[in-house]
């Protein structure tokens, strides 16, 4: 594990980012083998049952994602803190919270599938093969919860290869057991959904095998500190803060799509190609701004103004490197890799049209990527979130003057001006989130 008093270089901010790029590109690979190995099938309602079954639990089980974000700046200030005892209560109660909510779902599973499928409504028998996969897949809710808490808490250590190491194993074994339970057993929807479950158990396992340095002696079975009503209160406020944030944030996509769904099919269509890009974006980015988590978490904790900025600078310039090797990929690449995703002339030709937004979308919105992960691990999550209301809030103006005037261009440069936005009001801030380390 790395000494947290270690000087901040290029090589350690490498050092954290470079699995976690690693680790999300296992990410896409898996939806794709889950959907071609019922694809064997040779029917449509097995595909339209694992999509929509995936989407559901990822949208329920995405409420939880504060505790990854909320985990790691507190774990990474304790550590820097040298508060060995709290670093270790933070995985504790993370794991504790993961599994209590993982069990909810599970008591409340009826409700929630009634729910879900009342504001997603399918075809009979596309409902029935969903349902056998929620049944199954829902099991598996406290250790995907919980290993929200894992990860945090490895990459606030500075163990990005376990992260690295454990998305390796789940989408490894979950790519292998889909083969054999569909493809060798003939288990349809369920042998996927049963792949998926045994991964997930294997994963939490292996997560908490990986965090075995917080278990080493009996420090945390501290209950006392474990359920401390102070941290537990302020563990609550930075995860509510993080939560609000990423409402709002998924917010804003949504209504990208749904007002570019009233700009005509070929539109909407062309656009959701081309958000794939900024998917690619955030998954590539995502390594730098942890590393600005974990590595400026450990000066806060420190009380190191001075490794603070370091930390911010160097895990950034790193970031804008990043983003301006992406847009120069997707300015040459991009209309092949529109035309690897769809085969439509009229969908090709629109994304094509379109396309210089997408490119340029991750130089505009790098700065927004690094602060946030600037803020979480200084877990100034009030802050974040206020800015992340007033960036809405330019987003919205921006919407209702450009789209009318410029059509999609201007649903496009809208999303610009809420990266624009959510960049230059958390940078605004920044000067006081250094002031107030000392």
């Amino acid at each position: 594990m790395q000494d947290a008093s270690a000087p901040i270089t290029h090589r350690r901010v490498l050092k954290i980012a470079v699995p976690i790029v690693l680790s999300n590109a296992t990410v896409p690979i898996l939806g794709a083998v889950d959907t071609g190995v019922v694809g064997q099938m040779g029917e449509a309602a097995p595909i339209g049952a694992v999509g929509i079954g995936a989407v559901i639990l990822s949208t329920i089980y995405w409420i939880f994602g504060f505790l990854r974000m909320g985990t790691t700046g507190m774990a990474a200030q304790a550590r820097g803190a040298g508060d060995t005892v709290e670093t270790r209560a933070l995985l504790m109660r993370g794991l504790i919270l993961g599994g209590a909510a993982g069990l909810f779902f599970i008591l409340a599973q009826v409700a929630v599938f009634a729910g879900a499928f009342a504001l997603s409504p399918a075809s009979p028998e596309v409902e029935a093969l969903t349902r056998s996969y929620l049944e199954i897949r829902i099991w598996g809710a406290p250790a995907t919860i919980a290993l929200y808490a894992v990860t945090g808490w490895l990459i606030a250590v500075e163990r990005t290869r376990g992260v690295f190491i454990l998305q390796v194993w789940m989408n490894g074994l979950n790519i292998g057991l889909d083969l054999w339970f569909v493809l060798g057993l003939g288990w349809g929807v369920e042998g996927v959904a049963i792949a998926t479950l045994i991964a997930e158990w294997t994963g939490l396992a292996l997560g908490v095998w990986l965090c075995r340095d917080g278990f080493a002696d009996g420090i945390w079975r501290d209950w006392a500190r474990v359920f401390d009503a102070a941290r537990l209160r302020r563990m609550l406020q930075v995860n509510g803060d993080i939560m609000l944030r990423s409402v709002l944030l998924t917010g804003s996509f949504t209504t990208f799509l749904f007002v570019g769904s009233d700009l005509g099919d070929v539109n909407l269509a062309a656009n959701q190609v081309l958000l794939q890009f900024l998917e690619i974006t955030a998954f590539a980015l995502d390594g730098f701004a942890f590393s600005a988590e974990a590595l400026v978490g450990g000066a806060v904790g420190a009380r190191d103004r001075y490794q603070v900025r370091r930390a911010s600078v160097m895990a950034s310039q790193w970031g804008v490197g990043g983003a301006l090797l992406l847009a120069a990929v997707f300015f040459v690449a991009g209309p092949a890799l529109i035309d690897l995703m769809s085969t439509s002339p009229q969908v090709r030709e629109a994304g094509r049209e379109y396309l210089f937004w997408a490119a340029i979308a991750p130089v505009i919105g790098v700065a927004s990527w690094m602060f946030d992960g600037i803020y979480i691990g200084a877990t100034w999550t009030r802050a974040m979130r206020n800015a992340m209301i007033q960036s809405v809030a330019i987003y919205v103006v921006a919407l209702f003057m450009l789209v009318p005037v410029f059509g999609n261009h201007g649903l496009w440069a809208a999303l610009m001006v809420l990266n624009i936005a959510r960049g230059v009001t958390m940078g605004w801030r920044y000067p006081k989130l250094e002031a107030q380390v000392a």
